[in-house]
């Protein structure tokens, strides 16, 4: 049996080492951190249970696809709810409540704008059939090579995905009131670019929301990795924890093996499922490394994030599972992020409380407070600084919840670029990987395989084909099947 190690135990290293066991090879999975799920991970404290990133589960198509590879159901290993309302967004001048159901969600778009039903009808259609064509077609090539999508059945349907026009124009052929585009916007907030730099393409995210719904696995996303490394470990996969690679070594034009907590491991071939930019620049010497110092100084990074984990002592009345906190502008919060990156005076902002579904992750009759701003990538941060930007939370939920928040906190905990780099080798401390921009789509983003190191191949966010769980877990898979063409041509 061949053998491949895979570094990093995160949703994409877990998919990839999944399915490179299922194929037939002998997997060794190696984590730095003593628990696998990398970003998915959780932590308890006293009675509380807080998912440490991931908190959306879309897109749920993705993993009941994933663990049908391997004869497997999604509920073989945890339960979905589906939440209605989906979310709950504050704007300045109350909350909205998003139902799940599109019927009440088309006549609440109507109550904003007039014949804005049947436009909203035209604008889900055409985001079914860009997450159809992207899901299908696109989202599955290794981007290796231009001539991927060469086939001329892929160049029809690359013109119905209007990557050549931004989301705000397309966004605004249909709707006008700062309330819809708010909505339709969020998620691109959160996909790496202001909303006039991102493609249309990404409307199909909108279907993701809208149409397919936003569940949440019983006991927490850190269900997910934790199922997946079950998953691993019922397929073969040996996982090793607390096991921080510190060189892979190249010889000629090919990995010979690893450095791992002070042992030399030999291996047919290697899947860098950890930071690209960290294993390029910590793991390779420079003559073995595809981009240099150049080239990533001028990638488009998405967010960070600054994170509180909250235990409030009592319950938190007029808040969801999901709040979204958009009663400043979304305008001036972006263009510190991607414009003249710095702290923002008066960001947005998303609160999380599981515990609202879920009563297994807080104490009785209290409550998990999850609050993510999202931040340029590079800061740094002060306690103080930290301090100041909760406080401004808690003030802006008491304000639109009329509840007392400050003073019922109990327990407290801040995640922020530091955090990002020491727990991950985040470059720059980004949260979310590369951002989703028509220059750093497809073959544009950092290649798959390595373009020195013949028997080196990279999954993950900052590779095809981008950044979120869904995505990362297909990467990990599309991996898996260009180790296996190597080997098998080899």
């Amino acid at each position: 049996m061949k053998s491949i190690a895979v570094i990093g135990g995160g949703f994409a290293g877990l998919s990839s080492a999944c399915s490179l066991a299922h194929k037939g090879f002998d997997v060794v999975l190696f984590e730095k951190n003593e628990l696998t799920g990398g970003r998915g991970r959780a932590f308890e404290i006293n009675g509380y249970s807080f998912d440490m990133g991931p908190s959306w589960y879309w897109m749920p198509d993705v993993f009941e696809a994933f663990f049908s590879r391997f004869g497997k159901k999604v509920s073989d290993y945890y339960e979905l709810v589906r939440l209605d309302p989906s979310y709950r967004v504050f704007f300045d001048d109350g909350p909205v409540d998003i139902p799940a159901d599109y019927g009440k969600l088309r006549n609440l778009i109507e109550s904003y704008e007039a014949n804005s039903g049947a436009k909203l009808d035209k604008f889900v259609h055409e985001a079914r059939v860009k997450y159809e064509v992207s899901m299908s077609k696109f989202v599955w090539k290794p981007s290796l090579s231009v001539l991927e999508f060469a086939e001329p059945q892929l160049l029809f349907q690359s013109f119905r995905l209007q990557l050549f026009s931004s989301f705000r124009d397309h966004a605004r052929k249909y709707f006008s009131h700062p309330k819809i585009l708010k909505l339709l916007e969020f998620p691109i907030l959160f996909l790496g670019a202001k909303p006039e730099k991102t493609p249309a393409m990404y409307s199909m995210m909108n279907y993701a929301d809208i149409v397919l719904g936003t569940w949440y696995p019983k006991g927490g996303m850190v269900k997910i990795g934790e199922s997946m490394t079950s998953l691993a470990k019922e397929l073969g996969v040996k996982i090793v924890t607390a096991a921080d690679v510190k060189q892979i070594h190249v010889t000629g034009n090919k990995a010979q093996s690893v450095l791992v907590n002070g042992n030399t491991e030999v291996f047919d071939a290697i899947v860098a499922a950890a930071d690209y930019h960290h294993v390029e620049t910590k793991l390779l010497e420079a003559p073995f490394r595809s981009y240099n110092e150049s080239y990533w100084k001028k990638r488009v990074m998405s967010p960070s994030s600054l994170i509180f984990y909250l235990g409030i002592n009592k319950k938190v009345d007029h808040i969801l599972h999901h709040n979204l906190f958009f009663d400043e502008s979304f305008d001036v919060h972006a263009t510190s992020i991607y414009d003249t990156p710095e702290w923002p005076e008066k960001p947005l902002f998303y609160v999380c409380s599981t515990s609202v579904t879920d009563n297994t992750v807080a104490p009785d009759g209290k409550e998990n407070l999850f609050i993510l701003i999202p931040v340029a990538t590079g800061l740094s941060s002060t306690e103080q600084e930290r301090l100041k930007y909760l406080t401004m939370c808690l003030n802006r939920i008491e304000h639109h919840t009329g509840v007392d928040v400050k003073n019922h906190v109990e327990y407290v905990r801040s995640y922020a670029h530091e955090e990002f780099k020491s727990d991950y080798n985040s470059f720059m401390g980004n949260a979310y990987g590369l951002a989703n921009t028509l220059m750093q789509t497809a073959i544009m983003k950092p290649r798959m395989r390595s373009k020195k190191v013949q028997n080196l191949f990279f999954a993950g966010q900052l590779t095809v084909p981008g950044p979120g769980v869904p995505p990362s877990i297909i990467s990990g898979q599309i991996a898996a099947d260009e180790v296996e063409k190597y080997l098998i041509r080899k």
